[in-house]
């Protein structure tokens, strides 16, 4: 077991490790939270006027349980009640993006992107995106936690996110300012390696002026990321997504 004894690859078995209790602890909860909120969505679609036919399907395209929900079975019913149950569906606590199969067209949806932002904040609530001492450089152990973070915005496409970074009071204030706002940069290039459009994210940087309530200004605590979705923009389809007369 001498191989051990290398640092880089003790490091990498123990990031190995911990990527696989994620999952196996994620796939393990999935169900309960689909579960969980299942029932509350047939009933909301009823109340909305698809009662017997529209269903909710919180499967990804792979089978596995998700938060996102895909809305079947309107594909006669008119404009106002479609939008009325996709309403309904989207404002159920826990619901994430909601999309409309009408047959094989996938029709995206946006409601509600406080969900997004509650979901990222959710996220950030035990963790930290964190960064190399005194550089922009994202510290490789916040990696995951941006992946999960691209994944909860995702649902929000077409809104705003402005990504706002944070220090404490040490240093000079200009040379905070100017680090906040690179690690914000330096997240949003992150989360436009994910799938997330540059165009819908905006970056501030704070430097210690917004500390975290309750802190003082030089906890080193106040060093953080933030996220808000700010606005809703609602995506123009494309002739090849526009689907056909239903």
């Amino acid at each position: 077991m001498n191989f051990l004894r290398k640092p880089y690859v003790a490091i990498s078995i123990g990031l190995l490790a911990c990527f696989v209790l994620a999952v196996t602890i994620g796939s393990a909860n999935a169900p309960t939270v689909v579960e969980r909120i299942s029932a509350p969505a047939a009933d909301a679609i009823a109340e909305a006027g698809g009662g017997g036919k529209v269903e909710a399907h919180f499967r990804t395209p792979n089978g596995f349980p998700s938060r996102h929900v895909v809305l079947t079975g309107a594909e006669g019913l008119d404009e106002a009640t479609r939008n009325d149950i996709a309403h309904a569906v989207a404002g159920l606590p826990g619901v994430g993006g909601i999309s409309w199969s009408d047959g094989d067209v996938m029709v995206e949806q946006h409601f509600s992107p406080l969900h997004c932002q509650e979901d990222v904040q959710a996220l950030l609530r035990a963790r930290t995106i964190r960064f190399e001492e005194g550089s922009a450089q994202i510290d490789a152990g916040s990696q995951s936690l941006i992946d999960e973070v691209a994944g909860a915005l995702r649902p929000c496409l077409g809104a705003v996110i402005e990504v706002s970074g944070h220090t404490d009071r040490s240093g000079p204030e200009e040379r905070n300012i100017v680090l906040s706002r690179e690690r914000a940069q330096a997240v949003k290039q992150a989360l436009v390696r994910r799938g997330i459009p540059a165009e819908e994210v905006r970056v501030t940087g704070e430097g210690s002026a917004v500390p975290v309530e309750g802190l003082e200004p030089t906890d080193p605590a106040n060093r953080r990321i933030e996220f808000a979705v700010v606005s809703t923009q609602p995506l123009l389809p494309t002739p090849v997504d526009t689907p056909g007369p239903r």
